[in-house]
């Protein structure tokens, strides 16, 4: 017996035959055969199996090596590996849109949070509060109200991701980890774009906004 055996497939109407015998004594019987499964040892080179194999089964049918086509479980990995990476970078791609939306709408509250907070900021001034201190404020508020909306965002996927396996009897698991990082990205998230309101409303001159109405 040789390192590598073929599943010979019988395709006929309505049934499926199976057999395995070493690839030595392959014949191609009638063309109901069209497709053979070969299985390799551990450590096989896969290409030195396709030079070997593919010839050796053209010359079976009296056909051109380029008429057989060969491909290994390594191949269809790749494969699926590749549709995964475009679809990651697909889902990638309209989360940052996601994101990008989510935080101009964040930036815009918090100028209409320091247009409406003037005269507050102009107290808090007037009594020694400094730059950064408003700076601070604004920011944490920013942030906060970036990490309410990831929280909420989590809640709701876990709810329709448990769901869906609930009726398709699929187990979900909900890892932690993934949850502090989503909800610290939002924060981070709510940090950047909360830089321009918190830096505008750190700005403000104390007398200007104690005159504002």
């Amino acid at each position: 017996m040789t390192p590598f055996e073929a599943m010979m497939m019988s395709m006929m109407p309505g049934q499926t035959k199976e057999g395995f015998i070493p690839y030595t004594i392959l014949s191609w019987p009638n063309d109901y055969l069209f497709q053979l499964n070969f299985y390799a040892k551990e450590g096989t080179d896969m290409n030195e199996l396709s030079g070997r194999m593919v010839p050796y089964l053209a010359r079976l049918k009296d056909r051109q090596p380029a008429d057989v086509t060969f491909y290994s479980a390594l191949d269809e990995m790749k494969g699926n590996d590749s549709m995964m990476s475009s679809l990651s970078a697909a889902v990638g791609g309209i989360a940052a849109i996601s994101l990008l939306v989510g935080g101009i709408g964040i930036m815009n509250i918090m100028l209409v949070s320091v247009t409406e907070r003037t005269r507050e900021i102009g107290i808090r001034k007037a009594l020694g509060a400094k730059t950064r201190d408003v700076m601070i404020q604004f920011l944490t508020e920013s942030a906060i109200l970036s990490a309410l909306g990831g929280i909420l965002g989590v809640v709701i996927g876990a709810g329709l991701v448990m769901g869906g396996g609930a009726m398709f009897g699929i187990s979900v698991v909900v890892k932690p980890q993934v949850v502090v990082v989503a909800v610290g990205f939002s924060a981070l998230v709510g940090l950047f774009f909360g830089l321009y309101p918190a830096s505008k409303a750190a700005k403000k001159d104390p007398i200007d906004a104690l005159r504002y109405e």
